[in-house]
C-alpha cells in the first residue's frame, strides 16, 4: 500500500483545508494517509482516526521571514517524508506547494491550484510547473490555463468529492435555533474574507427585505463580521440578518435555508455552494473566473455578472449589480414553480460530483 502525504498550512474552516480532511478519509482504504500541517491552532474539522502531523511552523509576517519559514517546512518535510517512507507528496494551496518543492524530497510532488487567485502570481505558477510531478486543479477552466498559458502538460483537473449521503446525515444530527421562527431564509457560507463578497450580498439583501419583509439572511462561516453587522444596522436590516459564526456541522443551519446565494468575485471551485445543491437549495451566483460557471452552466442555477473586487461599507451606494442580483432573488423567490425546479436541478447537478469518481482518478495517477 503506497504512503500519500497530505501538506495543507493548518484546519481552520476553509475549503481547501475541508477538502484535504474529505481526502484523507475516502482514501484510507487505498493508501497510507497522514497530514502535514505547519500550525494546528483553530482546527474546525473532526481529524478522529486521521494521522496529523504538526510542523509548529505556522505564518510569520516580513519578506525574509516568509522565505526562512519557507525553507524551514521543506526541511520538516523532507524529514517527515523520510521517516515515513512516503511515496507521493500532495499539498493544498501555494505555501503548501512551496513547501512540497522545498523538500527536495524522491516522493512524487502533487501541487494543487485550488482557486483562480492563484493565477495571480506567474512566477510562482511557473515554479509550480517546473518541478511538480503532477499540478492539479480544481477547475477545467484553471486546468486550461496553466496547460495553455504556462505550456504545462502536467496540469489535471480533478474536481472536489462530496458525499450527499453524508451531508444529508449530518444535517439531521441537531437541530438548531435561529433568531426568526418563521420566513424564507437566503443562506451563504463562507469565511470573513474580502474575496467572498459579503457587502454586495448585505447590500442586495436590503432591497429583497423591503420589497419581501418575511425574507432574512444567514451567513455561516469563521469571523467576528464587524464591519458587516454594522452595514447591516446601517441598511437597516439587521434584525433580519444572523452571522452564525464557525460551525463544525453546518449541514442543520444550511437545512434551513430557501435559497443559497453566493457574492464571491473569486472562487477555485466552491464547496459550500454544491453542498448545499446536495440540500437542495437554489442557487444564485456570481459568474465569476471559475467555479460558479462550471458547476451551474447557466442551467443548474442562476448566474448573475461578475461583481466588483472594491470593498464598498458606504450604506448609500447600492450599485447597478447588487440591484441587478436583488431583482434575480427576488423573481425566483415570487415563483414557486420555478423554485421547485431549481431545487430539483441542484440535487441533479451535485450528484455529478461523487467521491468514487475522485478516488478512482486519484489511484489511477498513483498507480494502484
Amino acid at each position: 500500500m503506497k504512503k500519500l502525504l497530505l501538506i495543507v498550512p493548518s484546519l481552520h474552516q476553509g475549503g481547501l483545508e475541508k477538502v484535504c480532511v474529505t481526502t484523507a478519509r475516502l482514501l484510507q482504504p487505498y493508501f497510507q494517509v497522514q497530514i502535514a500541517i505547519f500550525d494546528s491552532k483553530n482546527i474546525a474539522y473532526d481529524i478522529k482516526g486521521i494521522q496529523v502531523a504538526d510542523l509548529h511552523l505556522a505564518s510569520r509576517p516580513g519578506k525574509l521571514a516568509k522565505c526562512l519559514n519557507v525553507l524551514k517546512r521543506g526541511y520538516k518535510v523532507r524529514q517527515l517524508m523520510r521517516q515515513e517512507g512516503i511515496d507521493i507528496a500532495y499539498s493544498f494551496g501555494p505555501t503548501a506547494n512551496l513547501a512540497n518543492i522545498a523538500s527536495f524530497g524522491k516522493a512524487e510532488k502533487w501541487l494543487g491550484i485550488r482557486s483562480y487567485m492563484d493565477m495571480g502570481n506567474p512566477k510562482q505558477i511557473r515554479l509550480f510547473c517546473k518541478y511538480a510531478d503532477r499540478v492539479i486543479c480544481c477547475s477545467e477552466v484553471i486546468c486550461k490555463e496553466v496547460q495553455e498559458k504556462y505550456k504545462c502538460q502536467k496540469a489535471v483537473a480533478l474536481n472536489n468529492p462530496f458525499d450527499i449521503a453524508e451531508v444529508a446525515e449530518l444535517s439531521e444530527q441537531e437541530e438548531v435555533e435561529l433568531p426568526w421562527n418563521e420566513g424564507r431564509i437566503l443562506v451563504s457560507m463562507g469565511r470573513e474574507d474580502m474575496v467572498k463578497g459579503f457587502w454586495h450580498l448585505l447590500k442586495s439583501f436590503a432591497l429583497v427585505h423591503k420589497k419581501l419583509p418575511d425574507t432574512k439572511l444567514m451567513i455561516i462561516g469563521k469571523g467576528e463580521f464587524t464591519e458587516y453587522k454594522e452595514l447591516a444596522r446601517k441598511l437597516g436590516v439587521d434584525d433580519a440578518v444572523y452571522f452564525t459564526g464557525v460551525k463544525r456541522n453546518p449541514y442543520p443551519y444550511l437545512k434551513k435555508g430557501s435559497l443559497y446565494v453566493l457574492t464571491s468575485y473569486y472562487e477555485g471551485f466552491p464547496n459550500a455552494m454544491v453542498e448545499a445543491m446536495s440540500m437542495g437549495l437554489p442557487v444564485i451566483a456570481t459568474d465569476c473566473m471559475t467555479g460558479p460557471g462550471e458547476i451551474l452552466e447557466d442551467k443548474y442555477g442562476i448566474l448573475v455578472p461578475n461583481m466588483s473586487p472594491d470593498l464598498d461599507l458606504d450604506e448609500k451606494v447600492i450599485t447597478d449589480e447588487e440591484k441587478n442580483l436583488a431583482e434575480k432573488i427576488i423573481d425566483l423567490l415570487e415563483n414557486p414553480a420555478q423554485m421547485e425546479r431549481y431545487r430539483k436541478l441542484s440535487l441533479q447537478r451535485a450528484g455529478n460530483y461523487s467521491k468514487e469518481s475522485y478516488i478512482a482518478q486519484i489511484k489511477e495517477w498513483a498507480g494502484n
